[in-house]
């Protein structure tokens, strides 16, 4: 009996890195989703593993800013708060402020924090910094049921704009995404990237309006100030809680072009990067 051996012709595959600016190829993140899951829960785990006061130190930490704010910019310095109780006018710019920040510093040094997953597997590179900005939902989640507290202790009562909140949160987390990933492609490059984030994200801070009012900043600085995507993230935030001050307008829409403008950009310059990350880290 004889033996018929068939031969098979295959074309050679080769595989070339991009070049320029890359799709963004959003749908492999959802397909590797079940990872995204993963990463987020490990560093839920990881950040509350062995820790004695564990999720209540979410809970702490913007209230001793909102005390010592109350005490030194409230009631010292008497800035005013729009008609609100500056405690809670404090703590409400806090939280969607917790939200971004966090997830600015998570993002920017996420990568080189996983420096060994990225060398060994292949996976969407984007989907790391996304997790460590997601998880900072349970963090906001915790904190933001301390604002409903405070907000039924001073009898403010909520009102038709409501329901627009998730809206501002959004706004917050998008920009931390745009931010964060042009700081985590960055730190991959230059490591000392990473001893900036603290002084940017302090700088950022008394730039945005939590412990003072955006109406104290003068008119010729205004549109300057808009520019800043965390001042319409927060007095939107404000104003969807409280309704208190006047509704976000002009200075809404300015906020949200540059917010968009980071996320777009951040996005198409991780991609860019994402082909050096597993060489250069």
């Amino acid at each position: 009996m004889g033996v018929h051996e068939s031969k098979l012709d295959l074309d050679p595959i080769v595989v070339r890195p991009s070049s320029g600016w890359v799709p963004l190829n959003l749908s492999a993140v959802w397909e590797y989703r079940e990872l995204l899951y993963f990463l987020v829960w490990r560093d839920l785990k990881v950040r509350y593993k062995q820790t004695l006061l564990g999720v209540v130190w979410v809970v702490i930490q913007p209230a001793f800013f909102t005390l010592a704010f109350s005490i030194f910019f409230g009631r010292l310095a008497g800035i005013p708060s729009d008609g609100i109780p500056y405690p809670l006018f404090a703590f409400c710019g806090l939280i969607p402020w917790q939200l971004f920040a966090h997830g600015l510093v998570n993002a920017g040094n996420s990568l080189v924090l996983n420096e060994r997953l990225i060398t060994k597997v292949y996976f969407p590179r984007l989907v790391i910094p996304l997790s460590a900005i997601l998880s900072g939902l349970v963090d906001f989640v915790f904190g933001f049921v301390v604002l409903l507290g405070l907000i039924a202790y001073y009898g403010v009562v909520p009102t038709n704009s409501l329901w627009t909140f998730p809206a501002f949160i959004a706004m917050a987390m998008a920009a931390a995404v745009g931010v964060g990933l042009w700081l985590a492609a960055l730190n991959v490059e230059y490591r000392d990237v990473r001893y900036t984030m603290p002084f940017i994200t302090q700088l950022w801070f008394f730039l945005t309006p939590i412990a003072y009012p955006s109406s104290l900043v003068p008119e010729k600085w205004r549109t300057l100030y808009d520019l800043n995507p965390m001042v319409g993230a927060v007095e939107g935030f404000r104003w969807a809680l409280l309704a208190k001050n006047e509704a976000p307008g002009s200075q809404l829409v300015v906020s949200l072009v540059i917010m968009l403008a980071l996320l777009v950009s951040g996005l198409y310059y991780f991609r860019r990067m994402e082909k050096n990350f597993a060489d250069v880290i």
